[in-house]
């Protein structure tokens, strides 16, 4: 499948190519079945081998293995294998980029940078040059993507207030409970029954007009039992889902129903509760213009990949259908303190 191109130049070492590749089309069965390596993309000048791609998805792969067997197994190493290929693609048109423009990783820089990441506890081998060749186009991408994307991203006062009133709920504090419970736990399955008739009892009485504390007290085998069941303040998405729920529309002074959960029993009193509050502008000004710088970055990254791939020459030489879509590779992290 032919993407797109450019030159007559272009085209005849692409037709170069295809004449060796179908060279090894009519050599000896007995030689062919030597050659396992094939060109599976032409990108531009560059060649992306069959072995590439399978180191590419190795891990992926091995994954994959563990876990499905017979079509399904095929289907998703297909998947895999289209994914890893349009990986490839992006990331050579890229480094092609990085080349053109004369972006340049120094030794000194892939030396560090290697250091970093094994004491961070990546596995590579300093004396390996596939390691740091690996490493070096890494920091080259970085460095086009800061140079030709980030560099160009700015980030205006109104368009962070607009995210703001956008994303209200992101910089929203969560409600806040003042909870006391009487915790009943049975100590063994046999004993689950008797610990739910323990329950009814109290939930009886308190409906009677005992002391929640009193009952609590007597009844609790919570470790907040001497102080009256009190828990104290706790934030919405700290509490065990089934008891979130057993609260969620109480008022304050309100008890729950006996909420079961892996704990045991739960008989829960709302003893005052703190509706959700926004934080301001302000406070949170910094995390939003790196919500947005990232954002923009994300989208400039987006236009200016489909750019490269509108201006090259990309055959794809494969025959599985899926490495015939195309999906875009994420851009790197941005920074937010990156600018022009």
């Amino acid at each position: 499948m032919i993407i797109s191109s450019r030159t007559s130049t272009r085209a005849s070492i692409v037709f170069t190519l295809l004449m060796v590749v179908g060279a090894f089309s009519v050599m000896r069965p007995s030689f062919a079945a030597k050659v396992e390596d094939r060109i599976v993309a032409i990108v531009n000048s560059d060649l992306i081998m069959w072995s590439e791609v399978k180191r590419e998805m190795a891990p992926e792969r091995e994954r994959l293995e563990k876990q499905y067997r017979g079509e399904e197994l095929s289907r998703r190493l297909q998947m895999v294998e289209a994914m890893a290929l349009t990986t490839m693609i992006e990331r050579r048109l890229q480094l092609q980029e990085a080349k053109a423009k004369s972006v340049e990783v120094g030794d000194q820089e892939v030396k560090q940078a290697v250091k970093q990441l094994i004491q961070q506890g990546e596995k590579i081998d300093e004396k390996d040059p596939a390691s740091t060749k690996s490493v070096r186009d890494q920091l080259t991408l970085l460095r086009v993507v800061d140079r030709e994307v980030r560099s160009g991203v700015m980030v205006a006062d109104p368009e962070m207030k607009r995210y703001y009133q956008e994303h209200r709920d992101r910089f929203a504090l969560p409600e806040e409970y003042t909870l006391s419970q009487i915790l009943i736990k049975p100590r063994s399955s046999d004993e689950l029954e008797s610990a739910r008739a323990k329950a009814r009892e109290v939930m009886t009485q308190l409906k009677q007009g005992e002391s929640f504390e009193d009952l609590a007290l007597q009844y609790s085998d919570g470790p907040t039992a001497p102080r009256g069941g009190r828990l104290g303040l706790v934030r919405q998405g700290e509490l065990l889902p089934a008891i979130e729920r057993g609260v969620a529309n109480l008022v304050p002074g309100g008890i729950s129903e006996v909420v079961e959960s892996p704990e045991g029993l739960h008989i829960v009193r709302l003893d005052d509760k703190k509706p959700k509050q926004f934080r301001p502008y302000e406070e949170v000004r910094q995390e939003i213009q790196a919500l947005v710088f990232q954002q923009k970055s994300e989208d400039m990254f987006q236009s200016w990949l489909a750019d490269l791939k509108n201006k090259a020459y990309i055959e794809i030489k494969f025959d599985n259908a899926p490495l015939k879509q195309t999906t875009s590779v994420p851009a790197p992290p941005p920074s937010p303190t990156s600018r022009p």
